[in-house]
């Protein structure tokens, strides 16, 4: 290490901040740098709370040489590790620091994870806090914690100590910096779709920034959602929203497509056309995994006694332009053309058709291996359409269908 070993260490982890490197490779960096230094570190924790719809918050644990992440939600059992751990009574107490040796003086009844670094040959542990500022953060966020484990006889040496103590903010600020970036493409992710919040993050931010694609498009709704608004709790109605949600989703994401939007009950979705010759074929194997899955969900859920559904699916594929829509200040990040409203009018042709899916003759040209799957219910005239074409459904002997 070099003359100032505590300079090139700030220096380095300023650098990782400004690389946006991850949380992992922070946290192996910097566990490597410190036993090449002599620390003989054998365990380094460093944790904060997120940001996330599923997360209340994220660490990262190095033992045996290498980092792994662990995401924390507010389940009984994980609440419970928490208030009994040391990391729990340094922010409980608002202190900045907290040491205990791991020896013969350790309370018998305090802190379990203490005991078991102990036993594992720990002999010092060592615990920091720092606080964000009450400047603007993503959430409910207030600060990093981080501890330090040692096996050496003694523990920890006071200048050990002392440099440990002034990294504990650049660290911080490092990780807080790699936390935010992840938070927004969370965000980006959970609110505009995997491709549209990578195009946004990425810059593509500007209204009328458009690109014409190919693409096929789903649009779904649930079966007699109005009837069930008006005579469900609303708390019911809204787990209800939920769990369907969660297996259209669900289906559309595993193969391959970009959920766009939710409309009320609806959804908007997107699988790309030119860029994967496969995307009817794979929007196919999602309408048919979610037949299937919402079969198995009504079962539960009449088993249950709870209210259930179905949804009308329409497919369709066209050229649509892909971008920014909206006032100079509020933007949708979307897709509009005629073929966004022909796959529209799809969906609403299923409760005339008596059908859970209809599918546009261009949808079923754009299928390969998956086309024997459908069949023709014959020529129709779309609302708004100028000239009647040839539909399709799923084939009725299909399982889920």
């Amino acid at each position: 290490m070099a003359a100032d070993p505590e300079r090139e260490l700030i220096d380095w982890l300023i650098a990782c901040g400004l690389d946006s490197a991850d949380e992992q490779a922070l946290l192996d960096g910097l566990c490597a740098r410190l036993n090449a230094a002599g620390f003989a570190l054998t365990r380094a924790y460093i944790a904060s709370q997120v940001l996330h719809p599923l997360h209340d918050a994220r660490g990262f644990v190095w033992q045996g040489g290498a980092a792994t992440r662990e995401d924390y939600t507010a389940g009984p059992q994980q609440q419970a590790n928490w208030q009994s751990s040391p990391l729990s009574h340094l922010v409980d107490n608002d202190l900045p620091e907290f040491r205990i040796r791991l020896d013969g003086s350790l309370a018998p009844d305090r802190f379990p994870l203490l005991h078991r670094l102990r036993d594992a040959g720990g002999t010092d542990y060592l615990a920091f806090a720092r606080r964000f500022g009450r400047g603007r953060n993503f959430g409910d966020t207030k600060g990093v914690v981080s501890s330090w484990t040692t096996d050496r006889p003694g523990g920890f040496a006071d200048a050990e100590i002392g440099l440990l103590r002034n990294l504990a903010a650049p660290l911080s600020l490092a990780f807080k910096t790699m936390g935010m970036l992840e938070a927004a493409r969370t965000l980006m992710r959970t609110y505009l779709g995997d491709d549209a919040g990578e195009r946004v993050l990425a810059g593509e931010i500007r209204r009328g920034e458009a690109q014409a694609i190919d693409a096929v498009l789903w649009a779904s709704d649930l079966r007699g959602f109005t009837r069930l608004a008006d005579t469900t709790p609303a708390p019911v109605l809204m787990g209800l929203l939920n769990v369907y949600a969660d297996q259209l989703v669900r289906a559309v994401q595993a193969a391959g497509g970009d959920v766009l939007k939710f409309m009320g009950d609806g959804i908007l979705a997107l699988f790309a056309g030119s860029a994967a010759e496969d995307a009817g074929d794979r929007a196919l194997q999602a309408a048919l995994a979610a037949r299937v899955a919402v079969e198995a969900l009504n079962a539960e859920r009449t088993a249950a006694g709870l209210p259930i559904t179905d949804f009308c699916l329409g497919l369709h594929r066209g050229t649509v332009l892909y971008g920014n829509i909206g006032s100079a200040e509020r933007l949708d990040f979307t897709v509009i053309g005629p073929a966004v409203n022909e796959v529209a009018r799809l969906e609403q042709m299923c409760r005339s058709l008596e059908q859970p899916v209809v599918t546009s003759a261009a949808f079923a040209a754009a299928c390969r291996d998956e086309r024997h799957k459908l069949v023709s219910l014959g020529r129709y005239a779309l609302k708004g359409v100028g000239r009647a074409e040839e539909l399709f459904t799923i084939d009725p002997a299909l399982p889920g269908r």
